[in-house]
């Protein structure tokens, strides 16, 4: 049986334990990195206010995905299917903007 994704619920956080996690659409918590053990305290703090800092941003971006889900998907287009094709196609393109940025920053001799 194949796993349906798990839509974030909240903006992730860090637990007790130093992971970084996040609640479900399903009420489970669920883990998405811990950091190194040599990190000290003040990174680990810069993370977290950075990701504190974008939690406003994330909800407008799920906004904007369940938006694209309703109005794409249809009897042709699951929104399962809707929502496998919106990542993978997110994830393609933030790559390869990613590698773009590197390229120019090889290139040029300077962090991008």
């Amino acid at each position: 049986m194949e796993e349906q994704p798990v839509t974030p619920h909240a903006a992730p956080m860090l637990d007790e334990d130093g992971r970084l996690t996040y609640v479900g659409n399903d009420g489970r918590r669920y883990v998405v990195l811990g950091f190194p053990h040599d990190v000290d305290d003040a990174t680990t703090e810069r993370v977290m206010e950075s990701l504190r800092g974008g939690s406003d941003l994330f909800n407008r971006i799920e906004g904007l995905c369940q938006s694209w889900l309703a109005q794409v998907s249809s009897e042709d287009l699951p929104e399962h299917e809707a929502l496998v094709l919106l990542l993978t196609t997110l994830e393609t393109s933030l790559e390869d903007a990613i590698d773009e940025k590197d390229a120019d920053s090889d290139a040029s001799g300077r962090p991008g």
